[in-house]
């Protein structure tokens, strides 16, 4: 009947599937029995061990072992803790710090400055610092700041930044109309120098004047690890004020600015702002010219005064240069930015300000050249690299002293040419007066490196002190 044949089917496949675990694991119901068995007397056999009086001692010495292993690695970690602990414990205005001589001290210089600020200058006073210093002038002098942390209108620190970039009295002119006080961070480490040429560059990028054909701004910096200043930097209002009677020959226009206060440790300097034009302090004071969202409301969009609206028409919004990423703006700065950045030549047209910049690294003459590594440095050896002759001709046109350039090993632009092979660059260097017989660190000549001279004369040297032997 169906019923029995289904039920038949049925049997024969149940019976199939154990077969087909049976060959699929290999095990019989009774070896699977037999395996459990043997599973269950191991383990009574591991417990037994495991609670004895052996598998006790081994386990506390195995503790004790593991602790001893461990025990450095905690007390490194807990040393470690403690250290930052106490960094992220102390106000970042005031903090431990130790001097030349080892003595440790509490760094207020900050803190003093702020309080000099409230309690030596008049309420109204407007104090003029980069913006990262804005919320503790208000928050602790209780005195009013060009910009500080909240400031999300790029273009006005793009013009505070200008303001510190630019020549002593060009900013003076400009700062007369909206600060009475200058505050400036120095002494070193994080300082306002080490932050000037991001001001610059964040100035240029709003007033492209400031360091012209040069969107990256590299005009403005150091120029060696002793901290001399390229022409631009040291022309410039913030450098001036930082290194007033501090370095040789720099000093602040007296009919300018007069400094009224500088920390203990000479970590801040505040400076008078003198000539403040009463015009724009008025100008800027009448309620009538500020906009709010509301009658007496406590938002109101700043504007500048009418002596400074020469300059604020001059700049490019910053809304133009977030249109670049959507196909708008100012497309040709944003491309010589990137192109700058990522170390590319730009154009003709920007090659004269880049080898105005070039020239303060220069040596006065053969006999003067410095061995170090410089921007010079580095930018001969990408051009003689590229084998750019028009870029080479560029450059000795406005500083013919270059062909003396010396890096930190003693080779110059000669040796790089006789290395990466460039016929063309060496006769144009030596067109233009290089030394052919310079030597460098290792007593080599360039010369010596054309077709494995190097090597030659090692070989050579090697032979002759063998000799001697």
């Amino acid at each position: 009947p169906p019923v029995e044949r289904r039920k038949q089917k049925k049997d024969k496949k149940d019976k199939d599937v154990k077969v087909i675990k049976r060959a699929k694991w290999g095990l019989s119901e009774s070896t699977k029995k037999e395996l459990g068995a043997a599973y269950e007397k191991a383990e009574s056999l591991f417990f037994l061990l495991y609670n004895s009086i052996p598998g006790r001692l081994v386990r506390v010495v195995l503790a004790v072992y593991m602790c001893y292993a461990v025990r450095p690695y905690a007390v490194e970690f807990n040393e470690y803790c403690r250290r930052l602990a106490q960094g992220m414990s102390n106000p970042s205005i005031v903090y431990k710090a130790q001097l030349n001589n080892g003595q440790t001290i509490i760094m207020n210089d900050y803190l003093d400055a702020y309080f000099w600020l409230r309690d030596k200058t008049p309420k109204d006073a407007r104090v003029m610092a980069w913006w990262d210093y804005g919320y503790q002038i208000t928050g602790i002098s209780d005195r009013t700041t060009i910009a500080d942390g909240n400031t999300w209108n790029h273009e006005h620190i793009a013009t505070l930044g200008k303001m510190f970039a630019s020549p002593e009295a060009e900013s003076h002119d400009l700062v007369r109309h909206v600060a009475d006080y200058v505050l400036v961070w120095t002494g070193g480490g994080g300082d306002d120098l080490a932050k000037s040429p991001h001001m610059a560059r964040i100035g240029n990028s709003v007033y492209p004047g400031l360091c012209p054909g040069d969107p990256t701004c590299r005009m403005f910096g150091f120029m060696d690890r002793q901290g001399t200043p390229t022409p631009m930097m040291e022309r410039s209002m913030l450098y001036k004020l930082i290194m007033h009677n501090r370095r040789p020959g720099v000093t602040a226009n007296e009919t300018m600015w007069r400094e009224v206060y500088s920390s203990k440790y000479q970590k801040v300097r505040i400076f008078k702002v003198l000539k403040v034009s009463k015009k724009s302090r008025n100008w800027l004071a009448d309620p009538a010219n500020r906009i709010c969202d509301a009658p007496g409301s406590w938002y109101c969009v700043g504007q500048y005064p009418e002596a400074l609206q020469p300059l604020i028409s001059s700049r490019v919004s910053f809304k133009q240069l977030e249109d670049f990423n959507r196909g708008g703006g100012d497309s040709k700065y944003q491309e010589q930015y990137m192109k700058r950045m990522a170390g590319e030549s730009v154009s003709n047209e920007d090659r004269g300000a880049m080898m105005e910049f070039y020239k303060a690294y220069a040596p006065q003459s053969k006999e003067g050249a410095a061995w170090e590594n410089t921007e010079l440095t580095t930018h001969l050896w990408n051009t003689i690299k590229a084998n750019d002759l028009d870029g080479m001709k560029a450059l000795l046109k406005t500083a013919p002293t270059a062909v003396h350039t010396r890096s930190q090993d003693g080779r110059g632009p000669l040796w790089w040419a006789y290395e990466f092979g460039r016929p063309e660059m060496r006769k144009l260097l030596i067109s233009a007066g290089v030394d052919k017989d310079a030597k460098d660190s290792r007593g080599i000549k360039a010369g010596d490196l054309e077709a494995g001279g190097e090597k030659k004369k090692k070989k050579k040297k090697s032979k002759k002190k063998k000799d001697e032997m």
